[in-house]
């Protein structure tokens, strides 16, 4: 039989008095009006305002909720709106020590440090409800059991960047999960942790509300996942979702009772307490911040520059692609209903909006990824839209890679391929035989690549660091600038430094093979590239004009002390680009000039410097991979020309032109196309016979003219890889298509520590490899290579990556 309140109220009473403390005022009052409740036979729910408390109120209180899963209670609902003076393990005993009952948890981490959300991720909650909103979450791994949640609310999560592989894997009853205004970019990412959520019905990244002249919003079903929650619980909890708008529109979504002061308990400039302790590099946690503003740019360091004028806009967003039919404008019997183009698009004003909100066709892309959801953003999703968002993903992104449906398991596809090799057959004639071996042996590799890749959304990214083979009285710290994998070693890699420095590494054993310096001869290294026919030796080229032929088999290590000279050529002043013709005969130069020289290899003399090739200055300069004479020139006069040496380029074989100054241009390993590189992330592949266009890549610009974008060709000419200085993230499209397969997110260390491309390549040898010259925004930190392989899991190199730690030369970047 239940204990009743009157019961459970006596034996608050009894442990106060053998503890030498009065009772809890708000208690007692919770108390009384739980058995009010209870009298007249309606849910009876004890909210217990953790702000109210006090240490010596600790013990009692734990007695009491011990009780409560035995009592007539219905309910509990545990609340911390604003400082409370209890520790976060306290805390943590309090919320477990209610089982089956506790309904609503909000609390606000902050007043509790980082080891009380650490307890919480590792161990869950019974509650139903859970509020986090502005936690201090980095990386969202919430890996104990929530098996009775239906609500998770975390807003307004500045430091929440990505989740981890498992983090909703022990929440099968979740309904509802709101995230706006987090730092969440990646939609690949973030859909698979979304998709083990089985019950998900209801999503939000962002507040959609209606353009029109009642400033009324779409209806929402975020009140009504939970309908067998007590409609009293919910006027308690507060799932506050908006912020009071600027305009002063109603706030949409406010439970009923709930006042604008209970709001604003959420809204204000708040301390934070910021302890060594809570600074740590460990990245799963932020408590490094002092304040907690609600401005997007101001939360959101990693936004582009160009993206403060969608913030100056108060994020106000117009969805044209979000066509919504109202049914009775658009029957089956309405004419209007005969075209596609005739339906109407409403706009929709976006509110407290997370980055990935602002990726291209992110709708159509979650939609597509989670097919049990039927609310997006507050737009319920139709059976059209659907259909609407699956023909969109099929246009625009890759499933899996070489445009497989299905995935398959990597022993899976062994076993067909060796039932497929297997001698015993059907009488065939030997040539069908002997094609369907190349066939399938071609098929059977890159369905391998896809399984791979499909089973590896969180690919691993590894930072070079390489050993350090140096006298123990000295250590060397690296700041590369420029680097090139070698043409035919798979092994070796090279990179010049900021402080003039040629390094080759074994960028497997992560040894240094081979150092030269710069004996105050360069500056920065921004040109290298390797010989092919003379594999030892590389070309290197600095900004002050140095331009050295090196021979890295008759240099040092760091350890040895003698060093042969290296053949040296004319400077070329200001100089940006250097590379070798396809017979090791000519090299080029380009720089901060209109000009281009040309130099021969065996003998050292410059032979010619072609004037005005161009408007403005070019910034990189390629030889064609197989032609010996054809070169193409990108600059930043917004042209792309393609010379021929044999005709004395006096004029260009065509020009192709882009909307924005070129950052780079290269030929596809086959020299079929150009892909051409202009500022902001403007991508297009050229058919370089005659410079036609190809394919446009459509990948959305930040509205930044700083964004300097790069990009290179990655398993052949299969893939695209493209990066830009002002962002984080590198995107891998297909190169016959355009669709996006994949983006890989870089993060800082630590809290604060945002980091964007400044360069990548492809790996010539391994499929689905490469690395990444990535620079961080902090000036005092350093850089480093970072190695992606896509076809393997983070959680498989885990514990190698994070136990890395004696003698290492960090900073490989620039």
């Amino acid at each position: 039989m239940a204990t009743d309140i009157g019961t459970l109220e006596k034996r608050y009473f009894d442990v106060c008095k053998k503890h030498g403390i009065l009772p809890n005022k708000a208690i007692l009052a919770e108390l009384f009006k739980a058995k009010l409740k209870n009298a007249r036979h309606e849910v009876s729910s004890l909210v217990v305002l953790l702000d109210d408390l006090k240490d010596v109120d600790y013990y009692p209180l734990l007695d009491l909720l011990m009780e409560i899963d035995s009592s007539e209670i219905d309910a509990v609902d545990m609340i911390n709106r604003s400082s409370c003076v209890l520790s976060g393990e306290r805390v943590s005993s309090l919320l477990r020590a209610v089982n089956k009952k506790l309904q609503v948890v909000d609390v606000r981490d902050i007043s509790f440090g980082k080891d009380f959300l650490l307890d919480l991720s590792r161990q869950g909650l019974t509650c139903q409800v859970l509020n986090l909103r502005s936690s201090h979450f980095r990386k969202l791994k919430m890996v104990g059991k929530f098996v009775q949640m239906h609500v998770l609310n975390l807003d307004f999560s500045a430091s929440l960047t990505s989740f981890r592989e498992d983090c909703f894997a022990c929440m099968p009853n979740l309904k509802s999960l709101s995230l706006c205004e987090t730092r969440i970019a990646n939609l690949w990412t973030t859909s698979a942790a979304l998709s083990k959520l089985p019950s998900l019905v209801e999503l939000r990244f962002q507040n959609c509300l209606l353009c029109s002249d009642t400033g009324s919003s779409p209806v929402s079903s975020w009140n009504k996942v939970n309908e067998d929650m007590d409609s009293k619980s919910h006027r308690d909890i507060g799932l506050y979702i908006e912020l009071p708008s600027l305009n002063g529109e109603a706030i949409p979504y406010l439970p009923s009772g709930i006042e604008y002061e209970d709001m604003n308990d959420y809204d204000a400039n708040h301390d934070v307490r910021s302890t060594a302790e809570d600074s740590s590099d460990d990245s799963e946690f932020d408590f490094s911040g002092h304040r907690q503003d609600f401005s997007l740019m101001e939360l959101l360091p990693d936004l582009p520059r160009g993206w403060n004028q969608l913030v100056d806009q108060q994020n106000e967003i117009s969805f044209g692609t979000l066509d919504m039919q109202d049914e009775d404008q658009f029957s089956p019997g309405s004419s209007n209903s005969r075209h596609p183009s005739y339906i109407a698009s409403k706009k929709y004003i976006s509110r407290h909006p997370s980055p990935i909100c602002y990726e291209k066709h992110y709708r159509d892309y979650m939609i597509a990824s989670l097919p049990n959801l039927k609310v997006l953003d507050n737009l319920h999703i139709q059976k059209v839209d659907r259909e609407t968002a699956n023909d969109s993903f099929r246009r625009h992104f890759e499933y899996l890679p070489y445009n497989m449906n299905n995935k398959e398991s990597v022993v899976s596809i062994l076993q067909k391929r060796e039932v497929r090799a297997s001698p015993t057959r059907t009488h065939t004639s030997k040539k069908k035989f002997s094609y369907a071996s190349r066939k399938s042996q071609h098929f059977y590799s890159r369905s391998l690549s896809a399984a791979k890749v499909g089973s590896s959304t969180w690919p691993t990214l590894r930072p070079l660091s390489v050993l350090s083979s140096i006298s123990r009285d000295e250590r060397r710290s690296f700041r590369p600038r420029q680097f090139e994998y070698h043409p035919s070693e798979s092994s070796l890699m090279a990179f010049g430094t900021l402080d003039g420095e040629v390094v080759v590494v074994n960028h497997e054993s992560e040894k240094i093979v081979s150092y030269i310096p710069s004996l105050g001869a360069m500056n920065s290294v921004l040109g290298l590239c390797w010989l092919k026919k003379y594999p030892s030796k590389l070309i290197a080229g600095s900004d002050n004009g140095s331009l050295r032929l090196y021979d890295v088999q008759s240099t040092p290590t760091i350890s040895r002390g003698i060093y042969h000279t290296p053949v040296t050529f004319d400077e070329f002043d200001q100089l940006t680009s250097v590379h070798v013709n396809s017979i090791d005969e000519l090299f080029l130069a380009s720089g901060y000039s209109r000009h281009v020289a040309l130099y021969d290899i065996s003998s050292g003399r410059r032979l010619q410097v072609f004037a005005d090739m161009h408007r403005e200055h070019i910034n990189v300069i390629k030889f064609s991979n197989h032609s010996p004479s054809l070169f193409a020139t990108s600059s930043f006069d917004r042209d792309v020309k393609l010379w021929d040496l044999r005709q004395k380029p006096n004029r260009p074989c065509y020009t192709a032109s882009s909307s924005r100054g070129n950052v780079m241009v290269c030929f596809s390993p086959d020299d079929h196309y150009l892909l051409v590189s202009a500022i902001d992330n403007e991508v297009k592949q050229l058919l370089a016979v005659d410079g036609r266009l190809h394919l446009d890549f459509a990948i959305a610009s930040t509205g930044s003219s700083q964004n300097y974008t790069r990009s290179y060709y990655m398993n052949g000419r299969d893939y695209v890889i493209s990066g830009s200085c002002d962002e984080h993230v590198v995107r891998i499209c297909c190169a016959r298509t355009g669709r996006r397969l994949r983006d890989v997110s870089l993060e800082g260390k630590g809290s604060g520590t945002s980091m964007f491309v400044q360069s990548l390549r492809g790996d010539p040898f391994r499929d689905f490899n490469l690395s990444i010259l990535a620079a961080y925004i902090r000036p005092c930190s350093s850089s480093e290579i970072v190695k992606v392989n896509l076809l393997a899991s983070s959680d498989h190199d885990k514990v190698h990556s994070n136990t890395r730690q004696p003698h290492i030369i960090n900073g490989l970047g620039g």
